[in-house]
C-alpha cells in the first residue's frame, strides 16, 4: 500500500493517519515541534497542568467513531469522560446568573424562565426547534461529506427556517443573521441576546454578520452535551497518538517540512529542513494556509471550494491561574462572564475599536486531581476572544482577570502566579496569520464561512484540520481526518460515512 507523508501532528492529521494505517497504508508524520496534538497543548508548572487549547469536548461521537474504526475499542475505555453538570453558568452584565443543565432542553427552558422571566424559556425552545431544522438540513454536507463540487449551493441556501415578523405599520422582517434572531425571535432581551451571541464570539464570529445558520452552534452543544476529559483534553491527544503508534504510524518530531515535492504533476513527497527528501505517494497537510502556500511557492494550492478570505479571523488570549486553596464544592466547571457592553465588544473585535472595559470571559475550573499539586490548590483557565494580531499588554491581562472575579470572587487573595498565551504565541506555534483560530464551517453567507475542500489543485495532496473542510474545532478536526482518509482510500468517488 501507499507511503503517505503527513505534515503536522495535530488532531486532524493524527486522526487521518490512524485511519489510513488501518486501511493498510504507511503514514509517516513529520512534525516540526517536539510533541503532538497541535492546538491541544499542555502547560505544566509547579505541579499544575493546564490545557492550552480547548478545555471541554463536544460531539464525542466523532472520537468514539475514530477509536472503534481503528481498533474496536470504546472511547470511554481509553479516556475518562464525564458530562459536566451544569453544562455552563452564565453571569450576565446586569448581574443575573443562571446555570444551564447539560443536554436537557426542558431544563434549559426552566432555568431561563427563572433567571430572565416567564416566557424566556419558551422563546429559546422555539428557537432551538428551528435550529434543529437547520442542523438536519446542513449536517451531512457540512460535516460528513467531502465539500460538494457545486459548493455554491451551500453558499446560497440558508438552512435556518427564520420566522417572518409582521409589525404594525412597518415592513415585515425575517432574521438573516444571528443578531437578527436575537432581536426578532428572542425578543431582544439583552440576556438572551448575550446567551445566543456568546456562541458566535467563542468561535470568533461576528453575530451581526454571521448567518442565521450559526444557530447550529448552540443546538449542537445543548443537544449533544458538554464533556470533560479526566486529566484534561491533553489526555485525548495522548490517546489518539497512542492509537497511531499501535497502528504502526511513524512519527518524526523536530522535522520541519520546507517543501512539498512535485513529480509528474502530482505530490510525490516532502523535503525537510536538512535537505532530505522523503518520497510518498500521497501528502496530507495539516497546516495553516500561509504555511501550505509556502510549501508550494508560485503554485495555486486550493481547488474545489472557496478560497481563504485573506482576512485573519479573531484569535484567543488565554490566562492560566495557579490558586492556593481547594476548589469549592459545587463550583461549575465552566462559567461565561458576559462583557459590560455588547456594542463596544463587537466594535473592538471586528471594527478596530479600543478594548471594552470588561470583555466576555470564559472561566474553566476543572477540579481534576491530576491537574493540581494537591487538594489544597486549584487551577483556573480564562479565555477571551481577541482581534487577530492583537498585541496583548499587562492591562489586557488585568482586564481579563478583573472580569473573572465575577466568577471567582476571592481570586486575588488566592493567586500564586499566572501565565498568558497570546495571539503571537498561537501564530508562532501554528503559522496562522495573526494567531487566527478557524471557525466551524457554516452554510449561507455567500460561502465566506465555508472552508476550502480537503482535496487540492495538486493531485495527491490533501488538506486536513481546522483550516480546511469542515472547519475549526476539535470535533471538526476529527471529521476532517475521516474525510481525508476516505478520499485517499476510496478515491474521488468517496461520499462520506453512511
Amino acid at each position: 500500500m501507499a507511503r503517505i507523508a503527513v505534515i503536522g501532528a495535530g488532531m486532524g492529521a493524527m486522526a487521518a493517519a490512524a485511519r489510513l494505517a488501518v486501511a493498510g497504508h504507511r503514514p509517516v508524520v513529520f512534525e516540526r515541534a517536539s510533541t503532538y496534538g497541535g492546538a491541544v497543548g499542555l502547560l505544566e508548572r509547579d505541579g499544575f497542568a493546564f490545557d492550552t487549547g480547548p478545555g471541554l469536548l463536544h460531539l464525542p461521537a466523532v472520537y468514539r467513531d475514530l477509536f472503534i474504526k481503528t481498533g474496536k475499542e470504546p472511547l470511554e475505555d481509553l479516556v475518562g469522560l464525564t458530562q459536566v453538570e451544569p453544562a455552563v453558568r452564565h453571569v450576565f452584565a446586569d448581574g443575573t446568573a443562571t446555570d444551564l443543565p447539560n443536554a436537557r432542553r426542558a431544563g434549559v427552558a426552566e432555568a431561563l424562565d427563572a433567571a430572565v422571566g416567564a416566557g424566556a424559556g419558551a422563546r429559546w425552545s422555539a428557537f432551538m426547534d428551528r435550529a434543529r431544522e437547520a442542523w438536519d438540513r446542513s449536517r451531512r454536507p457540512l460535516l460528513e461529506e467531502p465539500l460538494w463540487p457545486n459548493w455554491q449551493v451551500l453558499a446560497d441556501r440558508e438552512p435556518y427556517p427564520a420566522v417572518t415578523q409582521k409589525r404594525l405599520l412597518r415592513k415585515a422582517r425575517t432574521a438573516a443573521t444571528l443578531a437578527d434572531i436575537g432581536e426578532l425571535e428572542l425578543g431582544g432581551d439583552p440576556r438572551l441576546v448575550a446567551l445566543l451571541e456568546q456562541y458566535a464570539l467563542a468561535h470568533g464570529l461576528d453575530p451581526r454578520t454571521a448567518p442565521a445558520s450559526a444557530a447550529v452552534l448552540p443546538y449542537m452543544e445543548q443537544t449533544f452535551g458538554t464533556w470533560a476529559v479526566t486529566g484534561g483534553l491533553r489526555a485525548l491527544a495522548d490517546a489518539v497518538h497512542a492509537r497511531c503508534l499501535k497502528r504502526k504510524v511513524e512519527f518524526r518530531f523536530g522535522s520541519a517540512v520546507t517543501r512539498i515535492v512535485e513529480k509528474d504533476g502530482r505530490a510525490a513527497g516532502v523535503e525537510l529542513a536538512d535537505g532530505t527528501v522523503e518520497d510518498a505517494e500521497f501528502v496530507v497537510a495539516g497546516v495553516a494556509p500561509p504555511v501550505l502556500d509556502g510549501l508550494l511557492p508560485g503554485r495555486p494550492v486550493r481547488d474545489g471550494g472557496p478560497a481563504p478570505t485573506g482576512t485573519a479571523p479573531p484569535s484567543r488570549l488565554t490566562v492560566h491561574l495557579a490558586l492556593r486553596g481547594a476548589r469549592p464544592e459545587g463550583t461549575p466547571h465552566r462559567t461565561v462572564v458576559h462583557g459590560s457592553g455588547r456594542d463596544a465588544e463587537l466594535a473592538w473585535l471586528f471594527d478596530g475599536a479600543a478594548r471594552p472595559h470588561r470583555p466576555t470571559v470564559t472561566v474553566l475550573r476543572p477540579g481534576g486531581a491530576g491537574q493540581v499539586p494537591d487538594g489544597e490548590h486549584e487551577g483556573v483557565t480564562l479565555t477571551v476572544t481577541v482581534p487577530s494580531h492583537a498585541r496583548v499588554t499587562d492591562a489586557d491581562v488585568e482586564a481579563v482577570v478583573a472580569a473573572a472575579e465575577r466568577a471567582v470572587p476571592d481570586l486575588r487573595e488566592r493567586l500564586l502566579w499566572h501565565e498568558a498565551r497570546t495571539p503571537q504565541d498561537i501564530a508562532e506555534a501554528t503559522g496562522a496569520d495573526g494567531g487566527g483560530v478557524p471557525a466551524p464551517a457554516l452554510a449561507a453567507a455567500g460561502g465566506r464561512l465555508l472552508h476550502p475542500a480537503n482535496s487540492t489543485a495538486l493531485p495527491g495532496l490533501f488538506a486536513v484540520g481546522g483550516w480546511s473542510h469542515p472547519g475549526g474545532g476539535l470535533p471538526h478536526a476529527g471529521m476532517s481526518g475521516a474525510l481525508v482518509a476516505g478520499l485517499i482510500v476510496e478515491g474521488p468517488e468517496f461520499r462520506g460515512s453512511q
